[in-house]
């Protein structure tokens, strides 16, 4: 492992950690002292989202991850509750034993997530995934979402 200050390869591991998704490393540099974190992850089979227009594209953790964060902008969500929302999901996916997934699928199991999380959020995702075409629409999950919450 390179050292990401001095680029040096004499590293030692310091702490491992091992969780659901990854296995966490602390790690230090022989030569300059520098501390740093690595990640290790099991290298799963690829898996390709099926688009609404029917583009298929490989799943991109980042871009699921993006979204969980636009959504979520400014509320009392943390990092590591997106993380989680995101782990979550992508046993779900790579569970199903699929190679293929429906962006649908994705949207949907987000949107699970994120009702169970924050609703505020939940709203956001909702309006974008669902592309709501006027208020009424708008409205109207948001009453079946009261409604649910009662």
């Amino acid at each position: 492992m390179l050292c990401p200050s001095c680029r040096t390869g004499e590293t030692r591991v310091i702490d491992s950690r091992d969780d659901a998704s990854a296995v966490r490393r602390r790690r230090e540099c022989q030569a300059c002292r520098h501390r740093f974190t690595t990640y290790e992850r099991i290298e799963a089979a690829r898996l390709f989202v099926i688009k609404k227009d029917g583009r298929r594209e490989p799943y991109n953790r980042e871009k699921l991850l993006g979204g969980l964060r636009k959504a979520c902008e400014k509320r009392p969500v943390s990092d590591a509750a997106m993380n989680e929302i995101t782990d979550a999901v992508e046993r779900e996916l790579y569970g199903r034993g699929e190679t293929e997934i429906s962006s649908g699928d994705v949207g949907e199991l987000l949107m699970a997530a994120l009702k169970a999380l924050d609703e505020i959020a939940y709203i956001r995702f909702a309006s974008v995934y669902r592309s709501f075409t006027d208020a009424r629409s708008f409205q109207e999950e948001l009453t079946h979402l009261l409604h649910e919450s009662d």
